[in-house]
């Protein structure tokens, strides 16, 4: 039988649990695998697209989409490429920046729904986010791919612009450990034209950005304290770690607070009012993607 990208979809679909996402299968769940209304809400797409696509009556899916639905379905790396050309698109090219998110990554932050959670790519563009990261610094889904980038928000807008209030943060060791990154990525991803973008860009309208490229800075990251200024609860401290995942591109930036502190209440306080589950039941968020 041939083999088409609503046939594989179905297939990828039906192997995973409700468990593999974070959420607990109810009793009596007919569906041994995910229902269609759950894989387009991790995907960031409508339902009707989402059947549309198994059912082979929408056969022109974007690269971006094929991109959240790879990582909606946990994909490897194989599988991603293999769904590409299902869709008739040439897979991510050796030199250009993944925006895969690994499947025990997923898993793990389906786990870790409770903290303030995002994944970012080489180019530190938001991938991923938890449901605590959205109550925290605001939900990422209506901004763009250029909007969500961590590197254009610090130089370009502010080190607020990726959040939807202010987060204030002391020196330059940011802004030279972003440098140094994105300077790490052009010579790992050195045919990635959206990465030759972001640094032309912000060449040209950046002095301060400009200044550290061509003083070729370093930096790496460190434990930072961060304080975001919600306007729901005031200012809230947080430490903020960035860790690195072996064998792959992606970054988890990672908020956290000490336990008892008057900052875990106010994190308590919007995880209660804005409906993230405790520890252990939600899902990651993907990006949002364009597709209908």
């Amino acid at each position: 039988m041939e083999e088409t990208l609503g046939k594989a979809l179905r297939r990828w679909r039906d192997r995973l649990s409700p468990v593999d996402i974070g959420r607990t299968a109810a009793r009596g769940r007919r569906a041994a695998g995910l229902r269609r209304e759950e894989l387009a809400d991790l995907a960031g797409l409508s339902v009707d697209y989402v059947v549309r696509l198994e059912q082979g009556r929408a056969t022109s899916p974007s690269a971006q989409v094929v991109a959240s639905l790879a990582r909606a379905l946990q994909l490897d790396p194989a599988e991603r490429d293999h769904a590409y050309r299902l869709a008739g698109l040439l897979p991510p090219r050796e030199g250009t920046i993944s925006t895969h998110v690994p499947a025990g990554v997923q898993r793990m932050l389906a786990r870790l729904g409770e903290f303030p959670v995002g994944v970012f790519s080489a180019d530190w563009t938001l991938l991923s986010w938890t449901p605590a990261w959205a109550a925290l610094l605001g939900d990422p889904s209506a901004r763009t791919r250029a909007e969500r980038n961590l590197v254009r928000a610090v130089f370009a807008t502010g080190p607020s612009g990726l959040a939807a209030w202010p987060v204030l943060h002391d020196g330059d060791a940011l802004n030279r450990a972003l440098v140094a990154d994105l300077r790490t990525a052009l010579v790992d991803h050195p045919r990635d034209r959206g990465l030759l973008a972001l640094v032309a860009d912000l060449r040209s309208t950046s002095a301060e950005f400009t200044r550290l490229w061509d003083e070729g800075a370093v930096g790496r990251h460190v434990s930072a304290r961060k304080t975001i200024v919600h306007p729901q609860v005031g200012e809230v401290t947080c430490d903020c770690d960035v860790l690195t995942v072996p064998g792959c591109d992606v970054r988890l930036v990672v908020y956290t607070v000490a336990a008892g502190s008057a900052d875990a209440e106010k994190l308590e306080f919007l995880r209660v009012t804005n409906g993230v589950p405790a520890a252990g039941s939600p899902p990651p968020v993907p990006g949002p993607s364009s597709a209908p």
